[in-house]
């Protein structure tokens, strides 16, 4: 990751989160005051909103830093070593087998603690 400092928001930056924040509350109001409109034509200005606040957003300085930490993410993505199918199918089952067995053993545990219980207290539960 890259070690950028931290900026105060720039004038220019507030303004884009407003525009994006009123972008965004403009379709919710819109959708509502609008439902007797096809949903189809809703939701494409549901969608065209989106994709415009999403622009304001990232021109600004924490939507770049963003955007940088998403490529950065998809490069790291790309350099894992998934499981084959075969690998997956068999840590499954270990994992399935180590939950019976630990389940069994938290059962006759209590089992047993209940056991004592009622033989000290003469409490049946």
């Amino acid at each position: 990751m890259s070690a950028n400092v931290e900026q105060p928001n720039s004038g220019l930056d507030i303004v884009k989160w407003i525009v994006a924040i009123a972008l965004l509350a403009g379709a919710v109001i819109a959708n509502n005051i609008f439902e007797q409109e096809s949903v189809l034509i809703r939701a494409a200005g549901i969608v065209a909103a989106v994709v415009i606040a999403g622009f304001f957003a990232a021109t600004t300085f924490k939507g770049k830093t963003f955007l940088a930490f998403a490529k950065e993410s998809r490069t790291e993505v790309r350099k894992v070593v998934w499981p084959t199918r075969q690998e997956a199918t068999q840590t499954t089952f270990i994992i399935f087998v180590a939950t019976a067995i630990i389940a069994v053993l938290l059962y006759f545990i209590d089992m047993f603690l209940r056991w004592g219980v009622n033989f000290l207290t003469g409490v049946g539960a």
